[in-house]
């Protein structure tokens, strides 16, 4: 994993065109991959892309490219190479025989970021857990220094091997923490019963979205921000008042292309803020080239949590970022998105199928007004069923 040294780590940026996929969305998921390496702490100088119908199951790329890859990583003392995809215990040892450098996986990488960036006890437990599971399948001899954190003696069995010693410390680890975060569960969810009676609004999206930026701006609060992915982990609420009318507003961990299993399963109390949630705000940032795609990966996440159907306002935010080509009169070719202008992204099935939604700039405060308004209206619909007989409050 990245470690935090003085020296910024180099990396090269590993990924395949698979099946019917093109070589722009392959890019694009490599400068995601380049974005979760800056989070990180390191800088990726150079991508390599190789198009297989499917990973070579001893070296994910094949023999030619991973010579290739050895060549560069050589002349240029690259200090790590990263994979935009999981990779089996057995080829990152294959890996690693020929490059003779750090080896991690898309799932690795992530796991390290959310193991910086957790604050709270509930937040690192649930790291810790994730990163043991990862961990489990993946030991070799080097994990063999976690037998000192259980003491010596009556440790091993009769001609136990290390491996199988640390393998049973791993497992007893990831059981204790089990333990610990069905206990932090019961407790959280002791506190959701006890906010029961207002309504419950969460912010969901991708991450790097700018919903942090947005519940600030909405509650007049000091949640953490910054142009980083995962900036928020901790499940942060708060009481916000639009007008008289007073409802509880959630910041939830931004979702991303392949998530790790693992790390979905650990947080499952603080997913459990949107599954509870009585409406969910869809942030999305409009000025990513990907965004389309960035909407279908929050509304499939939506779904696997089963909560798919909830009432969703759906947010376009980062308008003043938003850039496109204006093309010439004469040209008779169809536009594309990078054609289309945010007018005309409002007339498109964005704004028509997404409603209710609205185009803001959380960072510069435009449209704010629509914003609270919008918000106060859903809320408003939610709270006149819930309590039908203080309806004369608005």
């Amino acid at each position: 994993m990245i470690e935090n040294t003085e020296k910024i780590e180099t990396a090269v940026l590993v990924g395949l065109i698979k099946n019917n996929q093109d070589i722009i969305k392959a890019k694009e998921y490599l400068d995601e991959l380049a974005f979760l390496v800056d989070t990180a702490g390191g800088v990726a100088v150079k991508s390599f892309i190789q198009k297989l119908d499917k990973p070579d199951t001893r070296t994910f790329v094949g023999s030619g490219k991973l010579e290739e890859i050895r060549e560069y990583v050589n002349a240029e003392k690259i200090s790590l190479v990263v994979f935009d995809d999981e990779l089996s215990p057995s080829q990152i040892r294959n890996i690693e025989k020929v490059l003779e450098c750090k080896i991690l996986d898309r799932t690795n990488l992530i796991l390290d970021i959310f193991a910086s960036r957790a604050r709270t006890s509930h937040a690192r437990t649930q790291v810790e857990l994730a990163q043991y599971q990862y961990l489990l399948p993946r030991l070799t001899r080097m994990w063999t220094h976690l037998t000192k954190q259980r003491g010596g003696m009556g440790m091993r069995g009769p001609g136990e091997k290390e491996i199988e010693t640390d393998r049973r410390i791993i497992r007893d680890k990831i059981s204790l923490l089990k333990e610990k975060l069905v206990e932090i569960d019961k407790q959280m969810h002791t506190q959701r019963k006890n906010r029961k009676e207002m309504v419950r609004v969460a912010l969901v999206g991708y991450t790097n979205v700018g919903k942090s930026t947005i519940m600030n701006m909405l509650s007049k609060s000091e949640v953490f921000a910054e142009n980083k992915l995962f900036a928020t982990l901790d499940t942060t609420v708060r009481k916000v008042v639009i007008e008289n009318l007073p409802f509880l507003l959630t910041d939830t961990v931004g979702f991303i292309r392949k998530l790790p299993h693992d790390l979905v399963e650990s947080f499952k109390s603080t997913l459990d803020e949107v599954r509870e949630a009585d409406l969910l705000i869809h942030i999305v940032d409009i000025s990513h080239p990907d965004f389309e795609d960035q909407i279908n990966i929050v509304k499939q996440t939506l779904s696997e949590l089963k909560v798919g159907d909830k009432p969703t306002i759906t947010i376009f935010n980062k308008i003043d970022a938003y850039t496109f080509v204006e093309k010439e009169e004469d040209d008779l070719t169809p536009s594309t998105k990078e054609n289309l202008s945010l007018e005309d992204l409002k007339r498109t099935w964005m704004a028509k199928d997404n409603i209710p939604a609205l185009f803001i700039s959380a960072k510069h405060k435009q449209n704010l007004e629509d914003f609270k308004t919008l918000i106060y209206d859903e809320v408003k619909k939610i709270h006149a069923i819930r309590y039908p007989y203080n309806n004369f409050l608005y």
